[in-house]
C-alpha cells in the first residue's frame, strides 16, 4: 500500500519538484543567492513561522487523542525553537531583532500561513497536517538535498549555516515525526473519496511554498 504522502508527492509530481528545486533553493546549493534576497526571505520566514505555530495550535485542538495532542504540542516547541534560531541567523546577517519584528507580513507570508490555519479550522486535523507538510517535510527534502551538492556546506557557502539546520538530524527527526502521524491519522480518516480533498489542499500548500520561494527571490512585499 503507497503512503499517503508519498502518493501526495507523486500526484504533484510538477508542483512539488518546481518548490523543491526552486531557483531560490538552487542558489542556496551553490552560495549565488543575492545577500538582500537571503535576508527578505529571513525576516519573512521568521514571521511565517509565528503564524505556523498558530496552525499547530489548532492542529492541538483538533487532536483526537492525548497521544496526538502531545505530537501537536511538540510541533508548535519545535517551531517556536526555530523562531529563536531564526533571530540568531537575522542577527548574524545584520538583521536587528526589533525590526525583524516590526516588519509587515509579505503577501506570499499572509497566503501561506492563513491557508494551512483555514485548512484546519474548516478540517479535521488530517487536513491541517497535509497543509503543514510540504513546509515541515519539504525543508528536510531540501536540506538533505542541498547537503549533499558540491557547495551545499563547504566552507565558502554563506548559506552553509541554513542548509546545515535543515539537513541535520534534529530537523530530519522533526520532519520524520511527522510523516508518521501523518499515516497514522490515515488509517482512521482516509477514505478513497476524500482524497482528492486532501490531494487538493496539498497542491495548493506546495504551490503557495514555491511563491514564498519567489517572494524572497523578487523581495516582493
Amino acid at each position: 500500500m503507497t503512503l499517503l504522502f508519498e502518493r501526495l508527492k507523486r500526484d504533484a509530481a510538477a508542483e512539488w519538484d518546481a518548490y523543491v528545486h526552486h531557483e531560490f533553493v538552487r542558489d542556496l546549493g551553490d552560495g549565488t543567492l543575492p545577500k538582500p534576497a537571503f535576508q527578505h526571505y529571513l525576516v519573512q520566514d521568521y514571521l511565517f513561522l509565528i503564524e505556523f505555530a498558530r496552525a499547530y495550535a489548532i492542529a492541538l485542538y483538533k487532536a483526537p487523542s492525548l497521544t496526538e495532542m502531545r505530537k501537536a504540542s511538540a510541533g508548535i516547541q519545535a517551531i517556536l525553537d526555530e523562531t529563536s534560531l531564526h533571530l540568531r541567523l537575522c542577527a548574524s546577517w545584520g538583521l536587528d531583532a526589533a525590526a525583524v519584528e516590526a516588519t509587515p507580513e509579505a503577501r506570499a507570508t499572509i497566503a501561506y500561513t492563513r491557508f494551512v490555519q483555514e485548512a484546519g479550522l474548516r478540517g479535521d486535523i488530517l487536513d491541517i497536517l497535509i497543509a503543514l507538510s510540504p513546509c515541515v517535510v519539504g525543508y528536510a527534502e531540501i536540506g538533505a538535498e542541498l547537503a549533499q551538492t558540491g557547495q551545499g556546506l563547504d566552507g565558502t557557502n554563506p548559506y552553509a549555516d541554513w542548509i546545515h539546520e535543515y539537513a541535520g538530524s534534529g530537523y530530519q527527526a522533526v520532519a520524520q515525526a511527522s510523516l508518521e502521524q501523518i499515516e497514522r491519522l490515515a488509517g482512521d480518516y482516509l477514505t478513497e473519496a476524500r482524497y482528492p480533498r486532501l490531494l487538493a489542499t496539498f497542491r495548493h500548500a506546495v504551490r503557495l511554498e514555491a511563491d514564498f520561494w519567489q517572494m524572497g527571490l523578487s523581495l516582493a512585499d
